[in-house]
């Protein structure tokens, strides 16, 4: 009990999560009204915002688990929600279930749409970060050769210019692409910006 209170002592704190909250459930839930498309931009600017805050990412999580048009992309984006989601656990058994739903949710949406970056993408950077012994990165060559063979044929489906340059740079930092795939992911980077 005083480790939970002690994220409600400060009387900033309730209002500041609740705004968040709100916040995040406006934003996103015109995206999911009548069945419509998604708004991909609002949900990227809000899992970025999920990197560095439990909150956004549980209210981002629960936003997209209760969407009715759960297209491949928003299923991918639920298994990085829950990796996020084993970043803030420090119970280690919840850690390994929330990356076991996260690996469920990736499968599920590779099988849906299996050339599609953006998916193929969240799950190579998952799987990089998980370290190695967890056996969590079994995937890492097949997402980089899929996405490095969609960047070369142009093939980027819904993916806006500035997430493919942030797949690329990813890539290229990563140090998990040959001198051939840096050669060839720079030479297309040159050629979007």
């Amino acid at each position: 009990m005083q480790r939970f209170s002690r994220y409600f002592s400060n009387k900033a704190t309730l209002p500041n999560l609740l705004l968040t909250t709100v916040l995040v459930f406006c934003l996103l839930f015109s995206s999911f009204n009548y069945n419509a498309e998604p708004d991909y931009a609002v949900i990227r600017k809000q899992l970025l915002n999920a990197l560095n805050s439990k909150q956004t990412t549980d209210s981002l999580y629960n936003v997209l688990t209760a969407s009715k048009n759960k297209t491949p992309v928003i299923v991918g984006y639920i298994g990085a929600l829950e990796a996020l989601k084993a970043k803030y656990t420090w119970n280690p058994y919840f850690k390994l279930k929330y990356l076991n739903t996260a690996e469920d949710h990736f499968e599920k949406a590779v099988a849906q749409d299996p050339d599609n970056i953006e998916i193929r993408f969240m799950r190579f950077s998952v799987e990089h970060h998980v370290p190695s012994f967890l056996g969590y990165n079994k995937n890492l060559q097949a997402d980089k050769h899929v996405i490095i063979n969609q960047i070369e044929r142009n093939n980027y489906h819904a993916a806006d210019k500035a997430l493919v340059v942030t797949v690329m740079k990813f890539l290229i930092d990563s140090d998990r692409c040959t001198a051939g795939e840096k050669e060839l992911l720079n030479k297309h980077l040159s050629a979007l910006k």
